[in-house]
């Protein structure tokens, strides 16, 4: 009799870890277990001011041993007995320095409470000087190194934040010897070697966050480098030029894990891979679709054949990557800086006086609730009040983290109905610009697959996106699409499929809703996006 399989999909996101047990055989979740990070739920290291984001190596380890454990305590030994491999996702660019072991420096005693010594979330802001200089460098360089990165490389991503790291703790420097992902280092501690000349390097996340590309054999060269901050010199030698597909193993689960886990030892363990990209692979993702993950921003992924797009570079994106999302095909990645949190910023507004002044805290949580239900009797007219969705700069298309929103046409009249309705309306012009873009640069998209929070809580959101869009939006079934993706990618390291593909045809959990344009709306949107357009872009 066969033994029936499982794997483990584990999903690293900004404020918590998740693992999910399923069944590869038809993608049933078994069972899931998901725990905090200690430190950050208690907001240390981070300086929101400063736009400082940081974590502990430590939270990573410990929530993740509790999350597995937990979802594999509600499991049969079977179950337990039958996992044959774990992978994962991790947001990005969420880089630390390392010693030459592969030990983040975080680690090191002497450098345990430093914030500069860990790993550096990815809206972490504070490198916008760094990036400011490598794009600086790159515009004038004899190869333009950002050109599959949308042409631009962002204060969120590994080079600016690395080089921010050195130049502001140079106490850092003798101990600093490479850097690791995230993703990276999760993935080759669990193998049982993180020595950085030796990791499996994740394709995804190095092709869309570091600069790598095989056109110039990997890493752009040393002199742009120096040309840049001669302090870069300490990687010099100690970083890679290969990277790997998420379908790959990054080598079995050694003891120390494998006991500390309960899991058999040897299994395999994947090559992860950034979070929003592995959600798309849960999602479903193909060419000429696009997966929408929607939260407190939004990361928009698609994929294209090689003669689709041949050696064009698409602008004002976050990249596009061969095999980032699906081995053999171009990943492309773009996104919103700002989603829900516009409205979450709107609920603290109005909840002020509530907190502070009434102190009725408990009224606050239903204000997005009374603020959706008045939002949805109001009437469209092409001379509704407008919004720009850049409260947390703008991220795509064409990247600018010191951009800023607006609320446009405010009268004596305007109710707050009136603006949560602009807001959300300016949320999805700002999908639509992306859409747009990719479309102008050769890639369209015919069908948009929505995952995260908000797609499954909010159907005034979606309705208005696909009206003002005007594409068909279908909801991912699983609530852990990411988790799912991982697994997906687990079952095919493990070698229970030969591809992706075909682990999503088995394992995809399906949709369970639907949102298609009303024509009569779309056309109304239209007039209202090309004010959007004027007031965001000029035109």
């Amino acid at each position: 009799m066969t033994t029936k399989k499982y794997v483990i999909g584990i999903d690293f996101g900004t404020d918590s870890v998740r693992a999910l047990v399923v069944a590869t055989d038809d993608g049933c979740e078994v069972a899931s277990g998901v725990a905090q990070y200690p430190r950050w739920s208690k907001g240390m290291y981070c300086n929101p001011r400063q736009n400082q984001y940081r974590q502990h190596p430590l939270d990573y380890t410990e929530a993740l041993t509790e999350a597995v454990c937990e979802a594999l305590r509600g499991c049969e030994e079977s179950v337990r007995e039958g996992v044959v491999g774990l992978s994962f996702d991790c947001t990005a660019s969420t880089p630390v320095l390392t010693d030459s072991n592969g030990t983040p420096l975080a680690l090191l005693e002497e450098f345990k409470e430093d914030p500069d010594a860990m790993f550096i979330l990815w809206k972490d802001h504070t490198a916008i000087a760094e990036s400011d200089k490598i794009n600086e460098v790159a515009k004038r360089w004899h190869t333009d190194y950002t050109r599959y990165g949308g042409g631009n490389h962002s204060c969120e991503w590994v080079w600016a934040k690395m080089l921010h790291s050195l130049r502001v703790a140079p106490h850092l420097r003798e101990k600093a010897y490479s850097w690791m992902e995230h993703c990276d280092w999760i993935s080759a501690l669990l193998a049982g070697d993180t020595t950085p000349e030796r990791i499996a390097r994740s394709r995804c996340a190095a092709g869309h966050k570091a600069m790598w590309h095989e056109e110039w054999g990997g890493m752009p060269e040393w002199e742009f480098w120096l040309e840049v901050d001669p302090l870069l010199e300490v990687f010099r030698g100690h970083l890679f030029s290969e990277t790997y597909t998420s379908d790959h193993s990054a080598g079995g689960l050694c003891r120390e894990w494998a006991e500390r886990l309960g899991l058999k030892e040897g299994i395999a363990v994947g090559v992860g891979a950034i979070d929003c990209h592995v959600g798309a692979v849960g999602a479903g993702v193909r060419d000429r679709v696009l997966v929408k993950v929607m939260g407190t921003s939004t990361c928009d992924i698609t994929t294209a054949a090689y003669d689709v797009i041949g050696r064009h570079t698409v602008r004002g994106i976050c990249g596009q990557v061969d095999g980032s999302v699906l081995p053999g095909r171009i990943g492309f990645e773009a996104g919103q800086a700002a989603f829900g949190d516009i409205y979450a910023w709107l609920k603290r507004l109005l909840g002020w006086s509530l907190r502070s002044v009434a102190d009725m805290p408990d009224l606050e949580s239903k204000i997005l609730a009374t603020l959706t239900a008045e939002a949805e009797k109001l009437p469209l007219a092409e001379d509704d009040m407008v919004a720009v969705d850049w409260f947390n700069g703008r991220r795509s298309p064409d990247d600018d983290p010191l951009a800023t929103g607006a609320l446009l046409n405010l009268t004596l009249a305007t109710t707050a109905p009136e603006i949560f309705k602009a807001l959300v309306e300016a949320t999805a012009f700002g999908s639509r610009a992306i859409n747009e873009r990719l479309a102008d640069e050769g890639l369209q998209i015919d069908e948009i697959l929505a995952v995260g929070g908000i797609s499954r809580k909010s159907r005034y959101v979606m309705q208005t996106m696909a009206d003002v869009i005007g594409v068909k939006i279908k909801v991912v079934r699983s609530e852990q699409a990411c988790a799912l993706g991982s697994a997906m990618n687990a079952a095919t390291a493990a070698g229970v499929y030969k591809s992706v593909e075909q682990a999503q045809e088995a394992m995809s959990s399906g949709f369970d809703g639907e949102y298609v344009p009303n024509e009569e709306r779309h056309a109304i949107y239209n007039k209202l996006y090309a004010r959007y357009r004027k007031a965001a872009y000029g035109e």
